[in-house]
């Protein structure tokens, strides 16, 4: 006789898990605003603050220096405070680090708000990678992080349309406390909605047990120094140290690039960047979307991972010539192919640490290859401004940009050749 109630292996699992993807999205989104709104602004400060290309780099710098140190601390204290206080804290640190800009008069005084803002973002990726951990099996995981990852890209996308308007009718001041202030919002819905699976009272069971599908992690902690052990975390590593700072130059320096090249302004080069970061964004989703769809045909993981950001290392390539090509929208589209290309293949390598690591280290690697990333980051910076006070040219930089994906996966396949979960001794777990 039929009690018409499905068993639990035969239902439809929910979609609470989308809607927890929807607000790493959104954190994301609101992060790259905050995070982009100096670039943008950077073409109308320096003149009126008499900036140099090396005092800019200087601020660039002072915001990767302590993205690097708060990558080391976010890592670690996520892996404890678990995703909802870690994110909580990352957001109202850097919030009120945006809005300080506003008060902002001197080179130091923007170093030191760039600095303080670069610690709370650096809590980002860390607490969102988490929470995705915390949320989806691994099926899905370069989905889901492809979804929140592709938030950066609206943020990047919002953000040349909405300061200049804010600059241009009620100063720069503004733009950064207006800003600022779309975070607290973001705060209230995430603390009425975010919860770990088994505590969430609307997670139904079957999406529970979908969740859950993969096996069980062993209830241990997992140092540092276990983790520099393995051959994973360094792959990891050493591929964000490469390719992390490709996605700063365009961030931090593409509005300088068009102002200098194609003699545009505040008022006109936002519609070149909004193209850049839309073809950017579709680019995180499909290389989430590529890498799962390879899975599900029958592809190893190794193999969906490292074809998907194979074709993106080799889209990336035409970037070389961005510079010396004449046409406006021409380099626009190389460029903005080389953003696409960058995310896709990011969103594979975000997944690399809950690939390989049991849950409870993910925001330990995650927090080592941030810090690698960054360190990469102050490097090209210093370089870049550098460049452009004495050549005045991006194509050096730009070069750079070209080879970085292909070398970062080189790296990754000869350190980690199958994508294996990293072999840590019972010693390594205490």
């Amino acid at each position: 006789m039929s009690t018409g109630i499905a068993p639990l292996e035969l239902r439809q699992p929910g979609r609470l898990r989308w809607l927890i993807c929807s607000l790493l999205f959104a954190a994301t989104a609101l992060n790259y605003v905050d995070r982009q709104t100096i670039g943008i602004l950077e073409p109308h400060l320096a003149q009126q603050l008499h900036w140099s290309e090396t005092d800019y780099a200087n601020i660039i710098f002072s915001f990767q220096l302590a993205y690097a140190l708060g990558y080391v601390v976010f890592g670690k204290l996520i892996d404890r405070l678990g995703a909802r206080l870690g994110y909580a804290l990352a957001v109202v640190i850097w919030t009120v680090a945006h809005v300080a800009h506003a008060w902002a008069s001197s080179l130091s005084d923007f170093m030191i708000a760039r600095f303080a803002i670069g610690l709370g973002e650096s809590g980002n990726f860390p607490a969102g990678l988490k929470a995705v951990a915390e949320w989806f099996p691994k099926q899905e995981r370069a989905l889901a992080v492809g979804i929140f990852n592709a938030g950066a890209n609206v943020g990047a996308i919002l953000t040349p349309i909405i300061v200049p308007i804010i600059t241009l009718n009620l100063g720069w001041r503004a733009a950064f406390v207006i800003t600022g202030s779309l975070t607290v919002l973001w705060l209230f819905v995430w603390f009425a909605l975010y919860r770990s699976p088994r505590q969430h009272r609307r997670l139904q069971r079957a999406e529970l047990a979908l969740i859950e599908s993969d096996p069980p992690d062993p209830p241990v902690s997992i140092p540092w120094l276990s983790l520099l052990k393995v051959r994973e975390t360094w792959a990891y590593a050493a591929a964000k140290f490469l390719i992390d700072p490709i996605w700063w130059l365009y961030l931090f320096w593409l509005p300088d690039f068009f102002v200098k090249r194609h003699h545009l302004d505040l008022k006109t080069f936002g519609p070149p960047l909004v193209a850049i970061y839309v073809v950017s964004d579709l680019g995180s989703v499909a290389g989430g979307w590529m890498s799962s769809r390879l899975l599900r045909a029958g592809f190893t993981l190794n193999a969906a991972r490292k074809w998907t950001m194979l074709l993106c290392a080799v889209l990336v390539t035409p970037v070389v010539a961005a510079s010396y090509v004449n046409n406006l929208w021409v380099a626009v589209a190389i460029v903005a192919v080389a953003a696409a290309a960058h995310q896709g293949f990011s969103c594979n390598l975000f997944t690399l640490p809950s690939d390989v690591l049991p849950r409870q280290a993910v925001g330990s690697l995650v927090g080592i290859g941030g810090t690698a990333g960054a360190v990469g980051g102050m490097l090209l910076s210093k370089y870049t401004g550098w460049v452009l006070d004495r050549a005045g040219s991006f194509a050096p930089v730009f070069a750079l940009g070209g080879s970085a994906y292909l070398l970062a996966l080189l790296v990754i396949h000869l350190l980690s050749p199958r994508l294996a979960p990293a072999r840590l001794t019972p010693e390594d777990a205490r």
